[in-house]
């Protein structure tokens, strides 16, 4: 008989088992594989095009947007992975792949999130610094401590995600058919993670663009215009990409660790949590992974022309191989 969800999690992890899940409605194992497959597509093309962009277009190669790479990279990794780990579960309604897989899938995970939360706090205070105090920034920002800055950001984030194996919290839950940090392992371990790698750098990433936000108020109203600088309407673009990049990443992933933080204060109310609520909270945290990729296509003009002659030399070259195999047979 499929075991219960709640009690199942720490066995189907420990053991890399089936941990059966049986829904109360049978279209929501087909509504949350259709998420994930949409997921998966957006993340790999779009996060591909963003890596590609950045290197191929001078104007975007700026020290700025090595977290804007940093970032993408952060996103793939669970796309190549872990979500399709997932899609797998969610096909055969039970973890089929084992323990091993079971931890790097749930590492990988925990590396992409925090990986991106770094990232984004990494690009606030570059955006920060920018606009704020621009006559540092050349020399805060060069393109040799940016690099340092990036690799800062990994090792921070393989930092906090090694303390998963020694509290065995990497743990495969039924109820979103993945192998995952959970909850329940220790309430003290799960209100750091939420405070360290979630509330902590939110409220960095909201000081700077709370910042950013006064002086482009100040300045669209003259305030002091003698010292206050000016702040070019392309500057003001990317820094409104980047804020709807932190303002849809803070959505998709507050209700899961809203919910992380409810049940470390009080174990009663994981009962009084809805099943649906909290697969709903995780697919949404998912889905964060491929979006970023489609705001800079909206938002930014430069991106945007990328992505167009990037898909362009692809459909020629396709074509043009199509046509050659086409004489040679």
């Amino acid at each position: 008989p499929p075991q219960n969800p709640r009690n199942s999690t720490a066995a189907a992890g420990e053991e890399g088992a089936p941990g059966q899940q049986q829904h109360s409605f049978p279209w929501v194992a087909t509504v949350l594989a259709g998420v994930l497959i949409t997921t998966i597509v957006v993340d790999v093309i779009g996060n591909l095009l963003v890596i590609v962009s950045v290197f191929r277009n001078r104007k975007l190669r700026k020290a700025g947007n090595a977290f804007v790479v940093s970032l993408a990279f952060a996103d793939l990794v669970v796309a190549i992975y872990p979500y399709p780990l997932v899609l797998t579960a969610i096909f055969h309604n039970g973890w089929i792949a084992g323990y091993i897989h079971c931890q790097i899938s749930g590492f990988l995970m925990g590396l992409s999130v925090i990986g991106s939360i770094f990232n984004i706090t990494g690009i606030a205070i570059n955006r920060y610094c920018y606009i704020c105090h621009n006559l540092k920034y050349d020399k805060v920002f060069s393109s040799s401590n940016t690099m340092c800055y990036v690799m800062l950001v990994w090792t921070l984030t393989i930092l906090a995600i090694v303390p998963n194996w020694f509290v065995e919290s990497l743990q495969y839950d039924p109820r979103v058919y993945s192998c995952t940090f959970a909850q329940s392992v220790s309430s003290l371990y799960t209100i750091t993670v939420v405070v360290v790698h979630f509330i902590l750098p939110m409220s960095i990433v909201t000081y700077c663009y709370l910042r950013i936000w006064i002086l482009v108020i100040q300045v669209r109203r003259r305030v002091k215009p003698d010292s206050r600088p000016k702040i070019k309407p392309h500057d003001l673009r990317n820094f409104l990409t980047m804020f709807v990049v932190f303002v849809l990443f803070a959505v998709c992933w507050a209700p899961l660790n809203l919910i992380g933080l409810v049940v470390a204060l009080d174990s009663r109310l994981s009962r009084a949590i809805p099943e649906w609520l909290f697969t709903a909270s995780y697919f949404m945290a998912y889905f964060n992974s491929c979006l970023n990729a489609v705001i800079y296509g909206v938002l930014n003009h430069n991106f945007r022309k990328e992505y167009k002659r990037i898909v362009l030399i692809i459909f020629k070259f396709h074509s043009y191989s199509h046509n050659t195999s086409v004489r040679v047979q």
